[in-house]
């Protein structure tokens, strides 16, 4: 009984070592070339446990949950450190498995231009949030690809957008800040004169963008540039603010 209770605790003692997963890391490319997603496409040194399935991919790309691959992956006797912090991976179609690290939070496929890929699907009416964005790499970039996670953040979506995707500023629009029907001050400010009338929207505007204003008093139609919510201004101060809205939006095309 002595010797059997001694190997019962010798054998307690090792299971750390002995049930320690296999060390691997993530692959630089994380492509798939038929859909079927295994540890193998993902892992180096995942050895017999490379054909293990995780996941199926149906479109162009898959976003896997970091943490859930991980547990997956331990199940399956790997260990894998995610030393990165990922939160999520991507998969995207591609002739043979490999990929580049997205930032640090995502992994991306074979490519050689960095841009802007959506981290979740948007639907249409959307604010874009600095989460919703990751860097990949790709072989090619749309023609107005931004540079700079800035030009999408706080944009709207104009139509659903799906994960994995690359950023385009033409599906984005900046959120209107005056809405067809809405009451606006219209101010008119220049050299000290400062004059306000009150008017309603004929049409929708973001800051910088024109918009229609009907005089409450005379229903004569004012061509505008919205300022803030509410708020439209005319002259001087109206162009330099459109001139500036145009150079940003240019800017990050």
């Amino acid at each position: 009984m002595k010797t059997l209770l001694l190997t019962a605790a010798a054998l307690l003692i090792a299971a750390p070592a002995a049930f320690a997963g296999q060390p691997v890391s993530l692959r630089q490319d994380t492509t798939d070339a038929d859909g079927v997603i295994t540890l193998g496409e993902l892992f180096d040194g995942a050895g017999s446990a490379g054909s293990v399935v995780i996941a199926r991919r149906v479109g162009p790309s898959v976003v896997l949950d970091a943490a859930q691959l991980q547990m997956t992956a331990r199940r399956a006797g790997l260990d894998w450190a995610n030393p990165q912090g990922l939160r999520r991976v991507i998969v995207r179609q591609g002739a043979e498995g490999g990929g580049q690290l997205a930032g640090a939070s995502a992994a991306a496929p074979r490519g050689n231009v960095e841009v802007l890929a959506y981290a979740r699907s948007l639907a249409a009416g959307e604010t874009v949030q600095p989460q919703d964005l990751v860097w990949i790499k790709v072989a090619s970039a749309p023609f107005d690809a931004p540079s700079d996670a800035d030009a999408m953040i706080g944009m709207t979506t104009k139509r659903p957008l799906r994960e994995g995707s690359a950023a385009s500023m033409r599906d984005v629009a900046a959120a209107q800040v005056i809405a067809k029907g809405d009451v606006v001050a219209v101010t008119y400010d220049y050299a000290g004169v400062a004059l306000t009338l009150q008017g309603k929207a004929m049409s929708a505007a973001a800051v910088g963008e024109a918009v229609s204003v009907q005089n409450t008093a005379s229903k004569k139609i004012i061509e505008a540039v919205a300022t803030g919510p509410g708020s439209a201004a005319v002259g001087p101060e109206a162009q330099a603010l459109k001139a500036r809205s145009n150079s940003v939006r240019y800017a990050a095309r």
